[in-house]
């Protein structure tokens, strides 16, 4: 019995790493998309958004952002993805700015438009990027509105530690986690006060929440991301804690 369970636990260890190994080698091949953008030359219009960042220039993302079609948001679980986008000249060279290319976070949500025929550029089977139109100038001239592109996903950096805000009520606590690096996307998370690890549920975009009484205690968080790093942050709120409040970790996601 115990040999048999080690060679399960073995066999799906393997497995795992495997599916891992495949996923990091089809994020790195370059995919043919289009791309759009929205939200002003000074991207106030991007503010707020699908994953619930809220204001994108005190959370760090600033204007390299894009929201993205059905196929790529993922009901939320890209959100904090880096994408590496280049304006494909072979398919456009008099709209492609030459030679430059551009990196942005998944930060917000395309939807489909079905006054359009198929639902749009942001249909629900399209890959497809609105861009924050500081980010689009990068590779494409704004006066076209519209552009090819290669793109790929990439390793985000980021300055700092993980960001936690605690908002919510008695019973139902809802944690926004923010800055995070590596694969910039989380895959699952637990939380801990006095007692044991609880796992949280996706509430909506990088928003995960626990339906517990934990006021007053001190939070731990074990965060898994979705190339299956594991980090816990104990303790990084402390029992004086109030809904509303951002707490800053020291610790990071490899790249």
């Amino acid at each position: 019995m115990a040999v048999s369970y080690y060679y399960a636990r073995a066999a799906l260890a393997l497995a795992l790493g495997c599916a891992l190994a495949a996923a990091a080698a089809a994020q790195s091949q370059w995919v043919r998309a289009h791309a759009t953008f929205y939200g002003g030359a000074d991207a106030s219009g991007t503010m707020g958004g699908a994953c619930g960042y809220g204001n994108l220039f005190a959370q760090g993302y600033g204007t390299r952002t894009t929201a993205l079609s059905t196929v790529l948001f993922a009901n939320g679980a890209s959100c904090g993805q880096c994408y590496k986008l280049v304006c494909d000249r072979k398919f456009e060279r008099t709209w492609c700015k030459p030679g430059v290319s551009v990196t942005v976070t998944a930060t917000n949500f395309c939807p489909p438009n079905w006054e359009l025929p198929d639902g749009g550029w942001c249909n629900t089977v399209r890959a497809h990027f609105d861009m924050a139109q500081p980010a689009w100038e990068k590779i494409g001239v704004a006066s076209r509105g519209i552009i090819p592109v290669i793109y790929k996903r990439v390793s985000c950096v980021k300055k700092g530690g993980v960001r936690f805000t605690v908002n919510g009520h008695d019973y139902f606590n809802m944690v926004l986690v923010t800055n995070v690096a590596g694969p910039g996307s989380i895959r699952a998370m637990d939380v801990r006060g006095s007692a044991d690890w609880m796992a949280m549920a996706r509430n909506w975009g990088a928003n995960w929440h626990s339906l517990t009484y934990l006021n007053g205690q001190g939070l731990s968080f074990r965060v898994t991301v979705t190339d299956g790093q594991s980090i816990v942050f104990a303790n990084v709120v402390p029992p004086s804690w109030r809904f509303g409040q951002s707490f800053a970790s020291n610790l990071q996601f490899k790249l």
